[in-house]
């Protein structure tokens, strides 16, 4: 099992954390625990673009009476200075709002970490916050296919359920003030209209699929929920138990809550499991059970509208990558793999809006 709330990416474990890192942590120390402590164990879970995850023990104590906290910093890049790296994506939430959504989540049943400081410009570490460390599986792959959480798959699609339910009932009074992006499925199909006409890239499916998406797009939600955006297999965490944690909430947003059941469903995130719908470990039927158990409505139809608007989704990410690379503007090998996979999204897309007799 690893024991990281994040869904870690290409993790690397063996350089050492920069120094400006590990002595800002260390200063932070008393501020984390009572007593003071120190800062042991440093290391990096995660390679994401736009934010780093990073895993320490919180000391205090020696001997008999030492104590270790599991720790985790989720914070902004940093650069060789020790400086906050360059500014997030408009849409993001942002890690103080993150923070906040996650100690809101926590305080109504949603299985979240727990938020033990924020930083603030005097930390000298650049945005982002200090959360516990959980142990569980992360790894989409291992969720739906490890024989040791057989028995938590079970459940698991239940509980994914009851945890969104529980996201989309968050008072409006405590999220509007967070400053959250907002967009029903018309504003949400225009931005991705304009996006794949700015790759400049001709795929007629992709054409194919907004045209659908157009034609059967649904009315504006009677309410604009908290949406977390990214609920999905690889951002939850699982044990022998079932769901532990909803992790990284970065593109949370007010918009129509049958978003984030449609983007759970999208066969990306099942993992090679493509007879299971819900993220490769479960069904329609039990993830409509949980939601309403938690106290949610489900509306089927949109959220299979927004289920082809998450594959396509995925797909204009994949072939901005690939644009990105072909531009120069990133070199990374791993940029280049995945742009190729919008491919795999175009065929999702007919089985979707052309399903086969």
């Amino acid at each position: 099992m690893r024991t990281a709330p994040v869904a870690p990416g290409l993790a690397d474990l063996a350089a050492a954390p920069p120094l400006p890192l590990a002595q800002g942590l260390q200063a932070l120390a008393p501020r984390l625990a009572p007593s003071g402590g120190r800062i042991e164990g440093l290391v990096r879970l995660s390679g994401g673009a736009s934010q780093q995850t990073w895993a320490f023990d919180l000391v205090q104590g020696a001997g008999a009476t030492e104590q270790r906290h599991a720790r985790v910093l989720r914070q902004a890049p940093m650069g060789a200075d020790g400086t906050a790296a360059a500014a997030r994506d408009a849409q993001a939430a942002g890690l103080a709002a993150e923070a906040a959504l996650i100690t809101l989540a926590a305080r109504h049943g949603v299985p979240v970490p727990a938020i033990h400081h924020v930083l603030t410009p005097a930390d000298g570490l650049g945005a982002g916050y200090v959360m516990q460390r959980l142990e569980g599986e992360t790894l989409g792959r291992r969720i739906v296919a490890d024989a040791a959480l057989a028995t938590a798959r079970e459940h698991l699609a239940f509980q994914c359920g009851q945890a969104l339910a529980r996201i989309h009932a968050l008072p409006s009074s405590a999220v509007v003030p967070l400053g959250l992006h907002s967009g029903g499925p018309a504003a949400e199909l225009a931005r991705y209209i304009q996006w794949h006409a700015g790759h400049g890239t001709q795929r007629p499916v992709f054409q194919l699929a907004l045209q659908w998406l157009a034609k059967r797009c649904p009315c504006e939600p009677a309410a604009l929920t908290l949406v977390h955006g990214d609920f999905r297999n690889g951002n939850l965490m699982v044990g022998p138990g079932g769901l532990v944690a909803v992790l990284d909430w970065e593109l949370a947003h007010r918009g129509d809550p049958m978003e984030d059941l449609g983007w759970l469903c999208v066969n990306s995130w099942r993992f090679g499991v493509s007879a299971l719908p819900v993220g490769g470990f479960g069904t329609r039927e039990q993830l409509f059970a949980g939601y309403a158990a938690g106290g949610g409505a489900v509306d089927a139809a949109r959220v299979h509208w927004w289920q082809v608007m998450g594959t396509l989704k995925w797909g204009l990410i994949c072939e901005g990558m690939l644009a990105a690379w072909l531009a120069g503007a990133e070199r990374d090998v791993e940029k280049a793999a995945i742009g190729r996979r919008a491919s795999e999204t175009e065929i999702d897309l007919l089985d979707l809006i052309v399903p086969r007799s």
